[in-house]
């Protein structure tokens, strides 16, 4: 997996913990994240680069099995792992690796033939337990720790296996020398039974969200793929804009790009989202069958155009639809449960960026259509391809700040979660431009609404403690009870800096914020 881009913050920790079980620390380590943004890929890279010879590391991806089935890998994974490190050679055969592992931990083994017959009976009650508990055994018996990993773990639901979360829950105290990663791309169920089923005061999960790439990282990308290229540098940040640095689409969009290089990017896009055959179409029109199998499939289908479109908030959809708002909270949780889109206070967002592009611009398209003319939906898909990029590219050119005023302008006093922060977005009945005269904060804005003032200052390098204690001081030449003081930098923000606009009463906005705040009003990413 020499492949793997960037991603040295997820190897690092899981080496950090993983290495921290030898020496009697054990933190279970949960990792969630959309579907292909790189979860086996980190572990992959991960299981080829540790090594230890006091740990076994056994990695299964759970899916639909039987029980019976299920039990044989584990055991076949385990005792394979834990031969690894002795000179014998290995086949990939249950009845060998046993008959190899006997001299070695006799006990393990003979619980093991006692598992493997009770599943063959078809019992299969507390058979997790049974199983997890293998490496407790060979732990007793060789002082070796067991690194359990579970990829797609909610599919242990599917042995339909009766309590398997209690039982397993139980374990997860008890075990002190096993430790367990579970990666999960259901990232709302995954957190349901974080928080209910294995909520534990010993052996909780440490919960990791894997990310897209951010900016910095996917201009890397682009430059180390397709930098010789020569793209224009503003559809290069356009791409990023485009795909929200989700790995998978900057993988498909640069590996076609560099198989035509003398194709444009709008005809690329095209033929990705557009053309029968193209891998993305072919991948939303599956992912699409997944609404069309509910009950009532048009009232989801409906909603998730509108949010797609920028119609985003409850009220709006059920005013739209013409649908009771209790119906369409229902529409919505279900979109939610099923990780299509997540909740931002009163604003809903598809998770999937490219994907919200696509059902906008050609599924919504197709089903409206009243003829067959391909040419005629393909020049207009076209068309809006030129007009995103066009769009993306006339706001580039405009000043931070200028972005910024402009998005202030939005807010209808909607309300929004920042850092589990609610804000209110007042609607403003003034803005105007600030001059600072303190050190190297110089510009900044001033939004005054009925209820609220809103100072906010703007840093062009990155922010530190200084420019956060000087910014507090301007604040207070303004005298209002409601007073929202913010500092933003498009540059990373440090922790020391954060603790410092925390202990000040500031919210620090890197760029991050505000793009995410960019997404809720359908407008272009900035990108630095």
């Amino acid at each position: 997996m020499d492949n793997l881009f960037d991603r040295k913050n997820y190897l690092e920790l899981l080496k950090k913990r993983v290495s921290s079980l030898k020496d009697g620390y054990r933190q279970n380590i949960a990792i969630v994240g959309d579907e292909f943004v790189g979860k086996t890929s980190i572990i992959y890279k991960f299981l080829s680069q540790y090594y230890d010879t006091r740990t076994v590391i056994l990695y299964l991806d759970i899916r639909l099995e039987s029980v019976a089935s299920f039990t044989k890998r584990f055991i076949a994974v385990l005792l394979y792992n834990f031969l690894a490190n002795s000179d014998t050679a290995l086949k990939e055969d249950l009845d060998f690796l046993i008959l190899r592992s006997e001299k070695y931990i006799p006990k393990t083994i003979e619980r093991v033939r006692a598992i493997l017959n009770a599943a063959a009976k078809r019992k299969k009650n507390n058979i997790l337990t049974e199983l997890l508990s293998l490496c407790d055994t060979i732990n007793q018996e060789t002082g070796k720790s067991c690194v359990v990993i579970f990829d797609e773990f909610h599919n242990l639901e599917l042995l339909g296996i009766k309590g398997i979360y209690r039982e397993w829950s139980k374990l997860l105290i008890s075990q002190k020398n096993t430790m367990y990663i579970i990666t999960s791309s259901a990232k709302y169920r995954t957190k349901e039974i974080l928080s209910k089923e294995l909520a534990l005061l010993f052996g909780n999960f440490e919960l990791v969200t894997v990310e897209p790439f951010d900016i910095k990282t996917s201009k890397e990308y682009l430059t180390e793929k397709i930098g010789s290229l020569n793209l224009d540098p503003g559809l290069f940040d356009f791409i990023i804009h485009f795909t929200g640095g989700f790995p998978l689409y900057l993988k498909i969009i640069t590996e076609t790009l560099i198989k035509s290089p003398k194709t444009g990017l709008t005809e690329i896009l095209e033929n990705l989202l557009f053309d029968a055959s193209g891998i993305l179409n072919q991948r939303f029109s599956n992912y699409i069958k997944r609404f069309t199998d509910l009950p009532k499939h048009n009232d989801y289908l409906s909603t998730l155009y509108l949010i797609a479109s920028g119609k985003n908030k409850i009220k709006e959809i059920a005013h739209i639809l013409k649908k009771p708002i209790k119906l369409i909270n229902q529409k919505v949780a279900r979109l939610l449960e099923l990780d299509t889109i997540t909740r931002n206070g009163d604003f809903l967002k598809i998770n999937d960026r490219v994907f919200a592009f696509w059902l906008r611009f050609v599924y919504q398209e197709k089903i409206h259509s009243l003829t067959f003319d391909t040419k005629d939906k393909q020049q207009k898909f076209m068309n809006n391809i030129k007009e995103a990029i066009q769009e993306f590219l006339t706001n580039s050119q405009k000043s931070v700040i200028e972005r910024i005023e402009e998005l202030l302008r939005l807010f209808e006093d909607d309300t929004i979660q920042i850092e589990r922060k609610k804000l209110r977005l007042n609607h403003f009945r003034e803005i105007k431009p600030l001059e600072f005269n303190r050190g190297c904060l110089k510009t900044g804005l001033l939004g005054r609404s009925a209820e609220s003032l809103w100072i906010m200052g703007y840093k062009f390098d990155s922010l530190t403690e200084e420019d956060v204690s000087e910014f507090s001081k301007e604040c207070k030449k303004y005298h209002h009870k409601l007073q929202r003081k913010i500092i933003f930098t498009l540059n990373e923000i440090d922790s020391n800096t954060r603790l410092k606009a925390l202990e000040e009463k500031v919210l620090a906005w890197d760029i991050n914020h505000i793009n995410s705040m960019l997404d809720l009003y359908s407008k272009p990413w900035l990108i630095k």
